[in-house]
């Protein structure tokens, strides 16, 4: 099946950028003290051990982002390899929420580290205005992501670097005494103690590194994949393994042991002592800088994996909709709005556990996903492939085991409690989801309630009871009934009411007569029934409201069209305010059967009833659907792709599956109503099934500009259907379309 594709845009230095600003965050600047605390001295080889331990998990995403560019990273991954099961589903949901966290704890961070600058900002409000504004820039385009990570990684690089150099060669920099001034605090220990705390320095740095995953997160907005991906992994992390390492270098062999041990303002210690002048303040401002690149990137990640659960149907489907920038604006607005809410409720730091450990598990199972698709997909095309295979990908995994093993017992507490939990969270969810829809299809099947034929002439009673026979045909518990009014005058008398029920009567019999034969051919029950009321309109709501079974009312397009254009015409204002759904029929030929059927495909609820309706009609018999989009011409194929991957999606959504009576057609016309009767007399269609405009609401159209003159010009039978939704719905759907158009 087709699937909507986000648009390439990331060229190689936002991608380099992405991954590198995205590595050397916020963490250098507490983490350096810290290792030192653990290792001593042996933190900088640390460091060094770590990127090359990450150098493993590296070139498996090189090889596995290259394989399937495409959205997801890790989850991607495991979907290949283990299916779209509970694996899946773990990877994919912990990877989201520890990017979520993880965005939060870097807005917070952000906001804390500008209270230096300016003391009276409020934290909270600070964090949250940071996350609104970097999704609005991740709502317009991930080029405007990676444009900002260019300026804000330039910045870093450029402050590092000056911090490098003043570091190694100022008097009051880097000295070899100072450096080893630690070293007599673990004169004592054996072999195993130095490996031991040597790990633990790893464990607590390695999650530093893995910012590289972004790229494979957004691979599937990178220009030349092939290229650029594994490129952007190895040299981002190239880069931060080089500034780590020099970094840490420098603030060990500037800072003695025993004021650098548990520092978290290493980094600015430092240099105070070797860049007296505005040092301590550039540094403060990388920190700032730093934290706003992890908000970015890990916003980046969380939204990509968001819309990835939703478009392979693990999380809800509302979240892979696409704005007309071809971002993922529903995941944006769910991973801001969970950003928002930890950052404002102050349980970032208890929820940084679940990102540090979460990652681990992600990392292991992406590294035993490759292992897996090695073997069972050998003949799939691989742009790039891992040296010494197999022994890369399990000692990335190895590694990942070995880091979770040293890693705080707290993280590891909160990954099984998240685990355990998310677990829960998917066997209720795919029960539930599984009982829905045998549910839905037991109803389909079974029927049930009635569809409402509004019709006073026998033409129209028969072109309605012939449709409706024909949607109901399959469904054992479904009844028509021919619903007719007798319009009374407004000051009816007493000795007027026999005649009036006589006359009632007799059109009862009358549309009995030529009604049911229509329905008795394909056994469907059918009753007539006769109301007298001033006003037609208000014959049909009562009857709606005693009869709260009625899931389809039908109406007849009158002979007269000057009927249809008078004001507050019948037609009109049941379309707009009853409460079911309604159809109303043209009829040009409907007695020579439907054998064809048409449907315009847009994005809104209308035109979704319309291909329920379609399938409805096609279920008891052999008739050939066309789902029809019509887009500008000009267009480039990747949006012509991205179309037909839409109408792939609304109709698999809304049917379960693409029938194989169903032809999917995206065409290029100026005009979408040249575009729907060119097809249609070249396809020799019997019914063209269309859902109303939103445009219903103008005074001067019927149905909406389009249907009104497709009603008027179609030489077959059309039918123009409205779904009912509340007021609150469709001023939603408004919005939503808006975004998306």
């Amino acid at each position: 099946m087709a699937k909507r594709k986000l648009k390439r845009q990331l060229n190689l230095l936002q991608v380099i950028m992405l991954g590198t600003a995205g590595t050397i965050a916020a963490e250098i600047f507490v983490l350096t003290g810290h290792a030192a605390g653990i290792a001593g001295p042996e933190a900088v080889l640390a460091l060094v051990l770590g990127g090359l331990l990450t150098l493993s998990v590296a070139l498996n995403y090189c090889e596995l982002a290259t394989t399937y560019p495409v959205t997801g990273g890790a989850m991607t991954y495991v979907g290949q390899s283990f299916g779209s099961g509970l694996i899946m589903f773990l990877v994919g949901s912990l990877d989201c929420l520890s990017s979520t966290f993880y965005a939060a704890l870097s807005a917070i961070g952000f906001a804390i580290s500008l209270k230096v600058f300016f003391p009276v900002l409020p934290i909270v409000p600070v964090a949250l205005a940071v996350i609104v504004v970097v999704a609005g820039l991740h709502a317009r385009g991930v080029n405007k992501a990676g444009n900002l990570q260019i300026v804000l990684g330039a910045f870093l690089l450029a402050v590092f670097a000056i911090f490098i150099i003043r570091g190694l060669t100022d008097p009051n920099g880097f000295s070899e005494a100072t450096f080893s001034s630690g070293k007599v605090v673990f004169a004592g220990q054996n072999t195993f103690q130095v490996i031991a705390r040597m790990l633990s320095a790893i464990a607590l740095t390695y999650n530093a590194y893995v910012g590289f995953e972004v790229i494979a997160d957004d691979a599937e907005e990178i220009t030349k994949p092939n290229r650029n991906i594994p490129l952007g992994i190895l040299i981002s992390l190239g880069i931060a393994t080089l500034v780590y390492s020099l970094v840490s270098l420098v603030a060990i062999g500037t800072i003695p042991f025993d004021k650098l041990a548990g520092s978290t303002t290493a980094l600015t210690d430092a240099a105070a002592k070797f860049w007296p002048h505005g040092g301590v303040q550039i540094m403060a401002a990388a920190g700032i800088v730093a934290t706003l690149t992890s908000v970015n990137s890990a916003m980046l990640s969380a939204t990509r994996e968001a819309f990835t659960l939703s478009r392979e149907r693990v999380w809800p489907r509302v979240f892979s909709r696409l704005s007309h920038w071809r971002t993922p604006y529903a995941a944006i607005i769910l991973i801001a709005l969970i950003s928002g809410l930890i950052s404002a409720i102050g349980v970032v730091d208890f929820l940084s556990y679940i990102s540090s450990a979460g990652y681990m598990f992600v990392l292991f199972w992406a590294s035993l996903a490759m292992l897996r698709l090695r073997k069972a997909q050998p003949d799939i095309e691989r742009p790039f492939k891992v040296p010494l295979y197999p022994l890369t990908p399990y000692l990335a995994a190895a590694s990942g085991v070995l880091i979770v093993a040293f890693a705080a017992p707290k993280a590891l507490l909160f990954l099984a409690a998240v685990l355990g939990g998310l677990s829960v969270v998917f066997w209720i969810s795919r029960y539930y989801k599984t009982r829905s829809e045998l549910q839905q299809k037991l109803e389909h099947e079974e029927g049930g309630g009635r569809i409402l034929a509004a019709a006073v002439h026998q033409d129209t009673a028969i072109s309605l009871t012939r449709l409706a026979s024909q949607l109901v045909d399959q469904q054992e518990d479904t009844s028509i009934c021919v619903f007719s009014v007798k319009k009374t005058p407004f000051n009816l008398s007493e000795g007027q009411v026999p005649a009036l029920v006589q006359e009632q009567n007799a059109l009862k019999k009358q549309l009995l007569a030529v009604t049911a034969p229509i329905a008795q051919s394909r056994n469907v029950p059918l009753y007539v029934k006769s109301k007298a009321a001033r006003r037609v309109e208000e014959a049909i709501y009562d009857e709606l409201a005693r009869h709260r079974d009625i899931s389809l009312v039908l109406l007849g397009y009158p002979k007269d069209e000057s009927k249809v254009h008078t004001p507050n015409n019948i037609l009109k204002e049941i379309v707009m305010t009853a409460q079911r759904n309604v159809g109303v029929l043209r009829d040009r030929g409907l007695e020579r059967g439907i054998h064809r059927v048409l449907v315009p495909v847009g994005n809104g609820p209308n035109a979704r009833l319309a291909l329920r309706l379609a399938r409805d009609l096609a279920s008891p018999e052999p008739i050939q659907v066309t789902g029809l989009r019509i887009i500008k011409p000009g267009m480039d194929q990747e949006v012509v792709e991205d179309q037909m991957a839409q109408l792939h999606d609304i109709v698999e959504f809304e049917l379960g599956e693409i029938p194989s009576y169903m032809e999917l057609k995206v065409e290029q016309v100026s005009s979408v109503l040249d575009g729907i009767l060119d097809e249609s007399k070249r396809g020799n269609y019997d019914l063209i099934i269309i859902g109303a405009a939103e445009e219903v609401l103008r005074p001067e159209l019927i149905f909406g500009e389009l249907n009104d003159n497709l009603l008027e010009e179609a030489e077959c039978s059309v039918l123009v259907v409205r779904q009912y939704q509340p007021g609150g719905t469709i001023w939603l759907h408004k919005q939503l379309k808006r975004i998306e158009e």
